[in-house]
């Protein structure tokens, strides 16, 4: 997959579009990438998505813009799997906002995207105070033009927002059930205060990219990037007994039967269940006999589900 960040500088070959914000690239996502596959392969186009960063929203009201279930790089990666041929970051900002739907549509999409069929959801919207439509988009036929309805699972609309939701309430199993895949959160691995280790606990301090995590707690998990998949528990969060509380959520990973040094490599930590939330312990004693606690509940959670 080709990555360009702002539109291309050239026309792109040929190429079916689609649009959005792709937030978790739950199964709406999925969906809509998969009918966008098969119509470039039907009529031998590119397959392009178009994204933007930062989200819209962090641009208008970043103090009420939802938490991101993934950043930049793990949306790259998800799509990469997705077998994308192209994709644009478009750099959202003040000056891009204010442009026309009207110059979106024939300059953009139709000019320097060089699109010839262009799928977007059926509730999508464009251009300056988000004046354009569906039906703005199909207007002049200058390409073919589809929307997707809302998928739904179980009765419940798909989105971002439900899976946000799902997470925030600890409900990892329905979050995957909308996602199609457990929840993850990928990063290097960074030096941390060793205290793990100390503890008895060592732990892989994974680099977040997330000022606001969509989750807090601790968890069970699975990593991935190593020779293998081992399983694990990941606390997320301000760790209030060591620090008082850190002014930046962290998170930490407990790897069971490892203990190598593992600085700088990248991990993938899936999210599988939630025991419980983070506490303030009166000593570090209390919090190791939790941490034990945690260890334990999770090796069950394995031997039940595994």
């Amino acid at each position: 997959m080709k990555v360009f960040r702002g539109t291309p500088p050239q026309a792109l070959p040929r190429s079916a579009l689609t649009i959005g914000n792709f937030d978790g690239l739950h199964l709406g996502h999925q969906g809509m990438l998969a009918r966008l596959k098969q119509e470039a392969d039907e009529r031998n186009l590119a397959s392009v998505v178009m994204t933007f960063e930062p989200h819209p929203r962090e641009l208008f009201t970043p103090d009420s813009a939802p938490a991101r279930l993934t950043s930049l790089r793990e949306k790259i990666e998800l799509l990469a799997d997705a077998g994308v041929d192209y994709l644009i970051v478009q750099r959202f900002n003040k000056s891009f906002a204010a442009s026309s739907a009207e110059y979106f549509r024939d300059h953009i999409v139709k000019g320097q995207i060089n699109a010839r069929y262009v799928l977007v959801g059926d509730d999508f919207r464009f251009g300056a105070k988000r004046a354009g439509d569906f039906a703005l988009l199909s207007a002049q036929d200058q390409f073919d033009c589809h929307s997707l309805p809302t998928q739904e699972v179980n009765g419940e609309r798909v989105s971002s927002t439900a899976v946000r939701t799902a997470l925030q309430n600890g409900e990892m199993a329905h979050a995957a059930r909308l996602l199609g895949r457990p929840y993850s959160i990928s990063g290097r691995v960074v030096g941390g205060d060793k205290l793990g280790r100390e503890f008895g606990f060592p732990t892989a301090n994974i680099q977040l990219k997330h000022n606001r995590p969509p989750l807090l707690g601790i968890f069970v998990v699975e990593i991935h990037g190593l020779e293998r998949t081992y399983q694990g528990v990941a606390s997320l969060g301000f760790r209030p007994t060591i620090h008082g509380g850190d002014l930046t959520p962290k998170l930490e990973v407990h790897i069971f039967d490892f203990n190598r040094e593992i600085y700088r490599q990248h991990l993938r930590i899936h999210f599988l269940a939630k025991l419980r939330d983070e506490e303030k312990y009166p000593d570090f004693d209390t919090l190791i006999a939790q941490i034990g606690v945690d260890c334990e509940q999770a090796k069950d959670w394995f031997a039940a589900n595994r």
